[in-house]
């Protein structure tokens, strides 16, 4: 930091903070204002935020970045929607996206613009990469709800069903809302208990009755955005019977669990759905042969599809279980209305 602060307390602190610190703190340690822009002008230190100033010139890492917004927003706020997500590992990190934050009601947060690195006016030292993004900004958020929804912890955020329900009434579509609520409770195995519980809680202010009908299919079984194409474009649009979801079987002592059987409909059918990156691994391709072999010694018909045939060519695949189907006793009782995506809200 140099040798203006030697080792103070605002030395202490930065090296807490990985070296951020903010105008208030700088205030209160009596650091004025002249002194911050001298560092500023100079090149020493970057404003990252409003209010927030990194002690180096040099880029920020992720946690920075993180810490950065967090400190801007003040003592109660949390990472929230898609930047929690991304810390509990629901979803890929995204660099470029600003920071989002929830903070309670009543707080004077403002979003931020994505901050641009730039030379310091009486920097005698080039800036590596200028104009390129050194904090990609911050989207504040406003709860009601907001001592109730966190965790505190290093890096504090909402709780992963108040991340997974802000994430999906954040989309632009009820179905995309839908589609989101299944993703991440499936991806971050969230208790379905606590999600109900949530939405008894808190309500969603929009899609609340895509995400209710997202949660019955949870509760059907659905434990995928593939299994929800099965369900949903090729069982409930072309008027299929609705499939048994994870039935147990035993294989090799073990028991393993077949994402469709049609036993209900009197019809002995497994239709397995291969999402491709699971079923790579080898030990889980070992696993899915012996279960193929083990249904076969019982006499069960078996279709297998993945995601690109579910997804994109939802007939073709009704009615290639249709025809197992009907070779096994099945006898339609409705109409096919052969729509390809159902309705349902």
């Amino acid at each position: 930091m140099g040798d203006d602060f030697g080792k103070s307390e605002i030395q202490k602190l930065v090296d807490d903070r990985a070296g951020l610190v903010t105008q208030a703190e700088l205030t209160a340690l009596g650091v004025g204002r002249g002194a911050v822009r001298h560092l500023l002008d100079t090149g020493r230190w970057q404003r990252v935020l409003q209010g927030v100033y990194a002690v180096s010139s040099g880029p920020l890492t992720r946690t920075m970045v993180l810490q950065a917004a967090l400190l801007y927003g003040g003592g109660a706020a949390m990472l929230s929607h898609r930047t929690a997500a991304e810390v509990w590992g629901m979803l890929p990190v995204d660099d470029t996206a600003p920071v989002h934050l929830t903070v309670p009601v009543g707080k004077s947060a403002l979003p931020q613009r994505a901050t641009v690195r730039a030379p310091g006016r009486k920097a005698k030292l080039p800036v590596s990469k200028p104009t390129a993004v050194l904090h990609p900004g911050v989207v504040v958020h406003r709860s009601r709800a907001h001592a109730h929804i966190g965790v505190d912890r290093y890096l504090p955020r909402t709780t992963k069903v108040d991340t997974a329900l802000d994430l999906a009434t954040a989309q632009p579509s009820p179905r995309e809302a839908y589609l989101s609520l299944i993703a991440t409770v499936t991806n971050a195995g969230i208790r379905l208990a606590d999600v109900r519980l949530r939405l008894e809680e808190r309500p969603p202010y929009r899609y609340r009755s895509s995400l209710a009908e997202a949660v019955t299919l949870l509760a059907d079984g659905v434990q995928s955005v593939l299994e929800y194409h099965y369900a949903i474009d090729v069982e409930r649009a072309h008027a299929l019977p609705v499939a048994r979801r994870q039935s147990p079987v035993v294989v090799d002592g073990r028991t393993l669990y077949e994402d469709c059987t049609y036993d209900g409909a009197g019809c002995p059918l497994t239709v397995r759905l291969d999402g491709r990156w699971v079923h790579s691994m080898r030990e889980v391709a070992f696993r899915d042969r012996r279960r193929d072999n083990a249904a076969e010694l019982a006499r069960r018909s078996r279709l297998v599809f993945g995601y690109r045939e579910v997804a994109s060519s939802p007939c073709d695949v009704a009615r290639e279980v249709e025809t197992v189907l009907t070779r096994l006793g099945w006898v339609r009782d409705e109409p096919n209305p052969c729509s390809c995506r159902a309705r349902f809200w």
